[in-house]
């Protein structure tokens, strides 16, 4: 916890990195803060309360959330007060405290904002609240999970439905200072996202569709949060499936909602590399899925990412990933270097692959697939689309996520928040013209 005194430091400027999940837990975070009288300013000179929410996804997510830490500091104005929280200060708090000086409080999940002086876990420079790798992380004293959240200032809105992850995939340390997982309860849900008041609610967790699952209410437990979220709001979005869990329950639910996008987290397709992973599926399994949600909706849009580099890799292993994303044609794919992260099981597997060599196969499926994207833009144009406008001038159909994914561009007469129909003019890389 951070001490401060209301009417000494009013304004802050808080900074996000990482994924959507660490959005919402920045807007919890803003709301928190306007309930204590803070205002927030786009200068980090102006501020008095600075605040990095950081990620520890993988290495160069840590590189860069140290580089703002150390950017923000250099702009800290005389008696202002520099916050690392989020990912790395869960998961490397006590190493960041004595190793950045210039930080006054290294804290966790809203710890540095929290409000009840009995719980006083951290205060004055070089403080810090940690979890280890290695051991279950215990539920945190101030939990940002079910505090409300501000209107929505875009027309769409993240809406995290649960905490932390069951799953011991051999590459991820999330589970180790995240925690298990953790549902939210359906009506809190549905209030937030009455109170965000935003035409489209894009769902996200770190495992979505084993939403309640924890909470002993049956396996399928997303379909009705899905079905009672569209009840609500024009566009209902899914991100992050576990392919095993993608039902034709969960299928069906998601193409009702109007929007069939499906973000499938298949991270490779090789069997025995899959099974290294601590992962289900495979290739075969992964393209007849596709190939069955495409014949129910031929419209639906696909994403999904993955891990290029992962101890024991094979030419025989990229091969069969270069094969599958030939063949799958997802709309959308992002590839990452496999990132060695203390703590987890593939850190000490042997057959490591060489970076150079990774950076190889990474660039080889950049290329496919920007082809792939490319193509599937083009055989649009000519065709009417149903978008929704974010900012005059730019726009999304089913196919694009906010902030992830291509964009349109749209007459600038157009009003953010309104829904329009318009014919597809015109395609660049991953981004469209329509009129």
């Amino acid at each position: 916890m951070y001490r401060y005194s209301r009417g000494v430091m009013s304004r802050y400027h808080l900074v996000t990195l990482g994924c959507p999940k660490n959005e919402v837990d920045s807007e919890k975070l803003i709301g928190q803060l306007g309930a204590d009288g803070f205002s927030a300013t786009d200068d980090p000179e102006a501020a008095d309360l600075l605040v990095v929410n950081t990620c520890a996804f993988i290495g160069e997510a840590r590189q860069e959330s140290i580089d703002t830490i150390l950017g923000l500091a250099d702009l800290k104005a005389s008696g202002a007060r520099l916050v690392v929280t989020g990912c790395m200060a869960e998961r490397y708090g006590a190493e960041l405290a004595e190793a950045m000086p210039e930080v006054d409080l290294v804290a966790g999940f809203g710890e540095a904002f929290h409000q009840d002086h009995g719980h006083d876990h951290a205060s004055g420079a070089g403080s810090a609240t940690a979890v280890s790798i290695g051991r279950k992380p215990s539920l945190p004293t101030f939990d940002l999970l079910n505090l409300p959240r501000p209107k929505s200032t875009r027309p769409w809105a993240y809406v995290k439905v649960a905490e932390g992850c069951d799953r011991a995939c051999g590459f991820c340390a999330i589970p180790s200072f995240r925690g298990p997982q953790r549902s939210r309860a359906i009506e809190t849900i549905l209030d937030e996202v009455d109170q965000l008041d935003a035409k489209e609610i894009v769902l996200v967790a770190q495992d979505l569709a084993a939403f309640g699952r924890d909470q002993g209410v049956g396996e399928r437990a997303i379909i009705p949060l899905v079905q009672a979220v569209s009840a609500r709001v024009d566009r209902t979005r899914l991100l992050y499936l576990y392919p095993s869990d993608l039902t034709d329950g969960l299928i069906d639910a998601i193409c009702a909602t109007g929007v069939p996008y499906f973000d499938l987290s298949l991270q490779h397709v090789s069997p025995p590399l899959v099974r290294r992973m601590r992962r289900w599926g495979n290739g075969e399994k992964f393209l007849t899925r596709i190939t069955d949600i495409r014949a129910r909706e031929p419209e639906a849009a696909f994403r999904s990412n993955f891990i290029v580099g992962y101890p024991g890799e094979t030419e025989e292993d990229h091969d069969q990933l270069l094969r599958f994303v030939e063949e799958a044609e997802v709309d959308w794919c992002g590839f990452f270097a496999y990132s060695p992260e203390d703590g987890t099981y593939a850190v000490d597997l042997d057959d490591q692959v060489p970076s150079d060599l990774a950076g190889e196969r990474l660039a080889e499926l950049r290329e496919l697939q920007d082809r792939t994207t490319a193509r599937k833009r083009d055989e649009l144009i000519g065709r009417e689309v149903r978008v929704l406008v974010d900012t005059p001038g730019v726009a999304r159909s089913h196919r694009e996520a906010p902030e992830i994914d291509g964009i349109i561009t749209v007459p600038e007469h157009l009003g953010a928040g309104t829904f329009a129909t318009l014919t597809v003019t015109g395609a660049l890389g991953p981004d469209l013209e329509a009129e």
